[in-house]
C-alpha cells in the first residue's frame, strides 16, 4: 500500500561550496509539481527538502516515518547522493518494505545502472502521470505486474530489466495544479538569497520542452517539445505568489522565454491589466530577440534577460547547432541596453575543435558585447546528446559509474585539460580588464588583471606546446 509517500531530491546544500558561496538556492520544482499532481487525485505525500538538511537527518526522517513509496528526483548534481540513499534504504530492515521510485534527467539514459543499484522502478520522461499510476498501482491488490503502466522501467521476477512504452506527455499542461510550495519553508531560501544578494528570487516555470537541437543540451524528460501555460495562469501564480511570500523577483526557468512572441504579449497584456508589479530574469534566444520583443520584456517586469552565446566563434557556435550568430547576440545585448534591461549571456570553453583562436575571439566578444554578467564552464558531454555520442570514443578514461558523474568526463580535446584551467582565468581576467577601465579603475587593480591575464596566456602557450 502506498498510503505513505515520501518525496525528495538528495541535493544538500551544505556540501556543495561553489553553490554556497553563490548561495542562489531554489526550491525543487519537479518533485513540487509531482506533489501538488498526486495530492489533486487524493494521493497525501510528503515532501523531504534536503536543500537545507544533511544526508544523516534525511535517513532520520527515514527511520522515523518509514515511507511506504520514496519517489528521489535524480538530477547530474544529485546522482552520488541518490544512490547513497538507496543504499541505506536497502540496507536496513525498518525500511525493506519501502519502495523507492526515480525520476528526472539523469535517469533515462543510465536505466540499467540505477536498477542494479536498488531502484525498484524508474519514471522515464514526464513524471506526473506515471507516478501518479504507481502510488496507484501500490494501493492496488496487484502489486507484482507493473508491466502496463507506461513510461517506467524495472526487473521483473526473473532478473530482467523491463521498459514499459513510452508515455505520451501531456498535451495540456494547464490541467497541472501549481507545485505544492506551501510543503516546504520558502522563507528558508529568501532568507539564504537575502545573506548574500539585496533581492530574493523565487522559481517559475511556463513552458515544458524546447524546440531547439543544441548538441551538448540534454532532452531526457521533455523531449523536443514545447508546450506552454496560458499566459493568465502564470500570472495567477505570480499573484498567488507575490500575495503569500515576501520575496522580491522570478527566476522563470524556461530554455526560451520569449520563443512565442504571441504568448509574450498575450504576458504583458495580463500583467499590465492586472497592475503587477513583480520584476523578473529569463533565458532567450537571440533570434527570438528583437526591438518590439524587448519592450514587451520591459512592460511585463523584466529586469534582466540571459541571451544564450555559448562562444564568440562562429565556427564553434555552428559546431553546437546553436543556430544563430554571433553578430546577432552583439546586437541583441547591446539593445537590451538601450530599454534598460540587465544582460547575462553563457560562455562554453573546450568544445570539440574549439581553437586558441576561437578563444580569443570569445574574450573579444565579451568585449565588444558587454553583458553585464556571464557565466563560464568548460563543456562536458551528458550522456544522450549529440556531443556525448560525438566524443565518447575519446574518453581520456572510464570512470567508476557509482562515483562519478557526466561532469566528471574529460575527453580528447584540441589541447590538455589543464590548458583550459588557464583559458578560464585569461578569459576573467582580460575581460575584467576591460570592463575595469571602462569604469575608470585604479591603476593597481588593472595592472593586476592585466597581470593574471598575461601570465594565464603564457601558461596556456606552455600547456598547448605540450598538448
Amino acid at each position: 500500500m502506498a498510503s505513505n509517500i515520501l518525496l525528495t531530491h538528495g541535493y544538500f546544500l551544505n556540501e556543495d561550496e561553489k553553490e554556497k558561496e553563490i548561495m542562489k538556492p531554489y526550491p525543487p520544482l519537479g518533485i513540487l509539481y509531482i506533489s501538488a499532481h498526486l495530492e489533486k487525485h487524493g494521493f497525501h505525500n510528503e515532501v523531504y527538502d534536503s536543500t537545507f538538511s544533511s544526508f544523516e537527518n534525511l535517513c532520520a526522517h527515514l527511520l522515523a516515518n518509514a515511507p511506504d513509496l520514496i519517489g528521489i528526483y535524480t538530477n547530474l548534481m544529485t546522482k552520488i547522493n541518490v544512490l547513497k540513499i538507496i543504499r541505506f534504504i536497502k540496507s536496513t530492515p525498518q525500511l525493506k518494505h519501502t519502495k523507492v521510485v526515480l525520476g528526472g534527467p539523469e535517469v533515462r539514459n543510465h536505466l540499467p545502472n540505477f536498477l542494479l543499484h536498488g531502484a525498484d522502478i524508474i519514471v522515464v520522461g514526464e513524471g506526473e502521470e506515471s507516478m501518479l499510476e504507481v502510488a496507484a498501482h501500490l494501493n492496488s491488490s496487484n502489486t507484482k505486474d507493473w508491466n502496463n503502466i507506461q513510461g517506467i522501467a524495472f526487473i521483473d521476477s526473473s532478473g530482467k530489466l523491463i521498459q514499459t512504452k513510452p508515455r505520451n506527455l501531456l498535451r495540456n499542461i494547464d490541467e497541472l495544479p501549481f507545485p505544492n510550495r506551501k510543503k516546504i519553508d520558502l522563507q528558508m531560501y529568501f532568507d539564504a538569497w537575502k545573506s548574500k544578494h539585496p533581492q530574493s528570487a523565487i522559481s517559475v516555470s511556463t513552458m515544458r520542452g524546447c524546440p531547439y537541437t543544441c548538441n551538448w543540451c540534454s532532452r531526457a524528460v521533455y523531449g523536443q517539445s514545447y508546450r506552454r501555460r496560458s499566459p493568465k495562469l502564470v500570472v495567477d501564480e505570480m499573484d498567488f505568489i507575490q500575495k503569500n511570500y515576501q520575496v522580491d523577483t522570478i527566476w522563470f526557468v524556461d530554455d526560451v522565454f520569449t520563443v512565442s512572441h504571441k504568448w509574450l504579449e498575450e504576458f504583458k497584456d495580463e500583467v499590465v491589466k492586472r497592475k503587477l508589479n513583480f520584476p523578473f530574469e529569463c533565458i532567450t534566444r537571440a533570434d527570438r530577440l528583437n526591438e518590439e520583443v524587448l519592450q514587451l520584456l520591459k512592460q511585463s517586469g523584466c529586469f534582466r534577460v540571459w541571451i544564450g552565446a555559448e562562444s564568440g566563434s562562429q565556427k564553434v557556435i555552428d559546431a553546437m547547432d546553436r543556430r544563430v550568430t554571433v553578430e546577432q547576440v552583439r546586437t541583441m545585448i547591446q539593445l537590451a541596453k538601450k530599454f534598460q534591461i540587465q544582460t547575462g549571456t553563457f560562455i562554453m570553453l573546450g568544445y570539440p575543435g574549439e581553437t586558441e583562436e576561437d578563444i580569443e575571439e570569445t574574450i573579444h566578444h565579451l568585449k565588444v558585447a558587454d553583458p553585464d554578467l556571464y557565466t563560464i564552464t568548460v563543456a562536458y558531454p551528458i550522456k544522450g546528446t549529440p556531443l556525448y555520442a560525438e566524443v565518447e570514443s575519446r574518453f581520456v578514461k572510464q570512470l567508476n559509474w557509482e562515483s562519478s558523474t557526466d561532469r566528471d568526463i574529460d575527453f580528447t580535446r584540441t589541447y590538455r585539460r589543464k590548458y583550459y584551467d588557464y583559458a578560464l582565468r585569461r578569459l576573467y581576467n582580460e575581460v575584467a580588464f576591460h570592463k575595469e577601465k571602462g569604469k575608470g579603475a585604479s591603476a593597481p587593480k588593472l595592472l593586476l588583471h592585466k597581470a593574471k591575464s598575461l601570465f594565464s596566456k603564457a601558461a596556456m602557450r606552455w600547456h598547448r606546446a605540450l598538448s
